[in-house]
């Protein structure tokens, strides 16, 4: 990690900042939206963003850095872009049910390889992945580069341990995805699950910091050695999350937070159950 603590070192030689600006959101949220957050959130101090195809604003985000750049607020080489390819959305067949693909893992790796090489990205990572999957990319025969991040769904109730301890073993950084608990939106969670920032020990440890619950489970993931994604278009949480780095969790602290695991997976991806590399039947 750097001195200031706010960025930490890929095993590629590149650095990534540890907080990032998430960009997905649902389709009420109008696209210019994305386009007016995204300038916002990169003025207060994000340098870390993350997008998808699946999430239909790339077009907008982009605009956004582009804008920010032009105007001076922070140049090309200060911002750390992710983004997931694709093609089509969720094909499905006649009958509604989604139409997998069995493509191997380690062909789709060899692409993102020669996109490297290509010089179309500075570093290539994988999502979803669980330790088995990532352990057929690592043992691949010629691999030319491992995977420099894992993004995943982590938070105290998901706090994905096991599934860090292998990636730091392996110098993976694990990249946190869904960590204030998601938003609970139909479709794409599951609403019986618990409020994860209503949680009264998390509660109890912000205003012991007064500060808000989702800093402190911001603050936590940053202090194991997590990227973490803050998602949210609301102006005044995205400049609140930025305060982050203004305060630091005791070890008390820590261990009460790690005890609120109950391995609970907001985005569980049941449309996706049926295909042959569903990563979530595997403990981690």
């Amino acid at each position: 990690m750097d001195p200031k603590g706010q960025r930490v070192k890929l095993n590629d030689g590149h650095f990534i900042p540890v907080l990032g600006f998430g960009t997905a959101e649902t389709k009420e949220v109008l696209k210019r939206e994305a386009l007016e957050v995204t300038k916002f959130a990169i003025e207060v101090g994000f340098c870390h963003v993350d997008s998808a195809h699946i999430y239909q604003n790339e077009e907008q985000v982009g605009q956004a850095i582009r804008s920010k750049i032009a105007d001076g607020t922070v140049k090309r080489e200060d911002i750390f872009y992710t983004s997931k390819p694709g093609e089509e959305l969720f094909p499905k067949d006649e009958n509604g049910k989604l139409i997998v693909d069995s493509v191997d893992l380690c062909h789709t790796w060899e692409a993102l390889e020669k996109c490297k090489d290509a010089g179309l990205t500075k570093s290539i990572g994988v999502s979803n992945f669980n330790h088995k999957q990532l352990e057929k990319i690592l043992n691949k025969p010629g691999l030319k580069y491992k995977p420099v991040c894992n993004q995943v769904e982590c938070h105290p109730y998901l706090n994905q341990s096991k599934l860090l301890d292998f990636c730091k073993s392996h110098d993976i950084v694990l990249v946190a995805y869904g960590a204030l608990g998601s938003q609970r939106v139909k479709g794409w969670v599951n609403l019986n699950h618990p409020v994860l920032l209503e949680d009264p020990v998390l509660c109890a440890i912000a205003k012991k910091h007064k500060q808000t619950p989702a800093l402190v489970v911001l603050r936590y993931q940053i202090q194991r050695g997590v990227v973490v994604l803050a998602k949210s278009y609301n102006k005044k949480r995205i400049k609140e999350n930025i305060k982050v780095f203004d305060f630091e969790l005791s070890p008390d602290d820590m261990k009460a937070i790690d005890g609120l695991n109950r391995n609970i997976r907001y985005y569980e991806f049941l449309i996706g159950v049926s295909h042959p590399e569903y990563p979530f039947s595997e403990e981690y």
